[in-house]
């Protein structure tokens, strides 16, 4: 009888420590498929922003919007999977994926006057990361994140623009100094990058706290 009696507590404490494993699983599966699903939808925003592609002249560098994709990548999945995003969207159109502006793609675009820009979109993920979250996890103030946006295109371009003197270097029919390097491969792009800057840092207002909560 005593052993009888007994039974029915040791199943009722194991219930809930059970259901509390199964909980903590299910959070998990959720998570990680959360984590997949921001990872391919950030690359595919990227591409969408890709398109939206105003050359400017002389070099033919467009004007776009996917750095508005790409500082919320980091706003939104934090640092490793917005580089994932990032490095994942560089090898589809590195593979031949018509994913670079004007519906481009191949080793060629990204080896060309453009490619640092793109290899400045991976770069940027964990500096964009760094700005904005406190060591225990929490977010800065708005403040904080448009001087993070901002940061992060000036990691862009800090990659971009030697890349594209180097490149353009190398054609002898295109005379480039680092002053046109300059204008024309970041200059002109100031009041745009103004303007995406601040509709990220409205977004990741709200970004960066869900992507905290996630634990990305």
């Amino acid at each position: 009888m005593p052993a009888d009696q007994h039974a029915p507590k040791l199943r009722a404490i194991d219930a809930p420590a059970t259901d509390t494993a199964t909980a903590a699983e299910s959070d998990r599966v959720t998570n990680a498929a959360l984590a997949i699903a921001g990872v391919g939808l950030f690359t595919f925003l990227t591409y969408l922003g890709a398109q939206v592609a105003i050359p400017t002249p002389p070099y033919g560098i467009p004007q776009t919007l996917q750095t508005l994709a790409v500082v919320l990548a980091a706003l939104g999945l934090g640092a490793k999977l917005g580089m994932a995003s990032m490095l994942l969207y560089a090898i589809i159109g590195a593979a031949g994926g018509k994913v670079f502006a004007d519906h481009s793609g191949g080793l060629a675009i990204l080896l060309g006057q453009t490619g640092g820009y793109i290899v400045g979109f991976i770069a940027c993920q964990p500096v964009i990361h760094a700005l904005v979250r406190r060591r225990d996890g929490t977010v800065r103030s708005m403040w904080w994140i448009a001087g993070a946006v901002i940061a992060g295109h000036v990691v862009i371009f800090a990659i971009g623009v030697p890349w594209l003197y180097i490149v353009r270097g190398f054609d002898p029919a295109t005379t480039i100094t680092w002053s046109k390097a300059l204008y024309y491969g970041m200059v002109v792009y100031l009041p745009n990058m103004v303007l995406k800057s601040a509709i990220a840092a409205i977004i990741g207002r709200w970004a960066a706290p869900f992507a905290s909560s996630r634990g990305w």
